[in-house]
């Protein structure tokens, strides 16, 4: 990638600057998008780590979604139906695998009726191409092994490789002229003359030795910022005044492999009826483009917003989260909740227990653990949690400050929308 350029100015004089925040496959896009609309734009990408997709992207189940849980007429549902659609393009242009390998939900218990029939209205609302409503005995002429009273079948719901779709976005930006800065950290930012000034810590690996080793401040000038912080995008768009919420909580999520004896036993997607009290999806069995199988996410607080170890701990992260009034606000209202999570972070079997409802064949005996994501939660004051995209616009700054699953899902059409909502009639023209 291209070394940090020291100097407070573009990085081609004379032509229109766009600087992105963020490594992952929406800031990636918007990158990609910006190029293709406005010809002639220099884009430059700080990234804060040494390589692309170093957070959510390359820590989530790789589902391509369909649009079975959005609201009608949200954002998550319109950028999904586009998105999931351009993805699709996109991944077969550029050689990275995708299959529709397809999806059920399955409701278990009679007293999960009611929410399963409403998640099939909001479904059919979506439009979500082929969806067939199962019942009982039917299930299993999809998925033999998977049991439930009730099912919605999405058979365009797909997997694919996060990762390698944003590594091809990254390249095509440099082969556009564009600039991906990796180990370059945002730490300030501040509007100047009609331009924004991006200040920044480069890493520095000195050839000498481990003493000239550091970290280099630097400052550039773009004529449009556009912040893609992910699990720091809170603290990102305080930088230009923002408002204070949303504010980020990051969420932990922990997955086990199936073993590959048992891994057959589930063709595609088994994922159970949501709550819709909360934005997560539940235990769910997801097939991998590599042909293994994994069971998760669970949900539960994470100690840290950048680091994975089972017992990772950001002092800095875990004082932000407490100190934050909707926090505890949340806490108070879904701690019954929080403690059937924590029996799952603590037991391999207690975590497996509620997975089993869906293929009782596969027990906590028949999984390894296999890491773990986090995920940026965005809250209100008053503890809500925020469930649509949120994204913000102001004086040549444009701040996605909420962008959940199924952002990676969605990620070509939200960079369509900023691109438009940044640029408006002067982007949709030169498109």
């Amino acid at each position: 990638m291209t070394p940090p350029h020291p100097i407070a100015s573009s990085a081609h004089p004379g032509t229109p600057t766009v600087g992105i925040v963020g490594g992952g496959i929406v800031g990636l896009a918007v990158g990609r998008e910006v190029i293709r609309r406005r010809p002639g734009t220099t884009v430059v990408l700080f990234e804060k780590e040494l390589r692309l997709a170093a957070h959510q992207t390359g820590h989530n189940s790789g589902v391509v979604h369909a649009g079975i849980y959005y609201k009608p007429g949200s954002l998550k549902a319109r950028l999904c139906a586009r998105g999931r659609d351009l993805l699709k393009e996109y991944a077969a242009e550029h050689g990275v695998p995708l299959r529709e390998c397809g999806k059920l939900v399955v409701a278990v218990d009679p007293a999960e009726r009611e929410r399963f029939d409403a998640l099939e209205r909001t479904a059919r609302a979506n439009g979500v191409p082929g969806l067939r409503r199962l019942e009982g005995a039917e299930i299993t002429d999809v998925e033999p092994h998977a049991f439930g009273i009730a099912a919605l079948h999405s058979p365009a719901t797909a997997i694919t490789d996060y990762v390698a779709i944003a590594e091809a976005l990254g390249a095509e930006i440099e082969l556009a002229g564009g600039e991906v800065l990796l180990g370059t950290e945002v730490t300030g930012i501040r509007r100047a003359a009609g331009r924004v000034e991006v200040r920044t810590e480069a890493r520095v690996d000195g050839d000498a030795g481990p003493s000239e080793r550091g970290r280099r401040p630097e400052s550039r000038l773009v004529d449009h910022l556009v912040i893609c912080g992910g699990l720091q995008s809170d603290r990102l768009g305080e930088l230009v005044g923002g408002p204070a919420s949303p504010r980020i909580v990051p969420f932990r999520g922990e997955y086990m492999r199936v073993a590959e004896p048992k891994r057959e036993l589930v063709r595609g997607m088994v994922y159970p009826v949501p709550d819709p009290r909360y934005p997560f999806l539940g235990v769910h069995f997801t097939r991998r483009v590599d042909g293994s199988l994994e069971v998760g996410p669970n949900a539960f607080l994470a100690l840290s917003r950048d680091r994975y170890g089972r017992l990772s701990l950001d002092p800095r992260d875990l004082a932000d989260t407490l100190a934050f009034g909707g926090f505890w606000s949340f806490a108070r209202d879904n701690w019954r909740a929080g403690v059937t999570e924590l029996r799952g972070v603590l037991s391999r079997r207690a975590y497996m227990r509620t997975a089993q409802r869906y293929v009782p064949e596969i027990g906590a005996a028949d999984v390894v653990r296999a890491g773990l994501g986090l995920r940026a939660q965005a809250l209100e004051r008053d503890g809500s949690l925020v469930d649509d995209f949120v994204i913000h616009s102001e004086d040549g700054v444009t701040s996605v400050r909420n962008a959940p699953s199924p952002a990676a899902t969605s990620s070509l059409a939200i960079a369509e929308h900023i691109v438009d909502r940044a640029f408006g009639a002067d982007a949709r023209s030169s498109a």
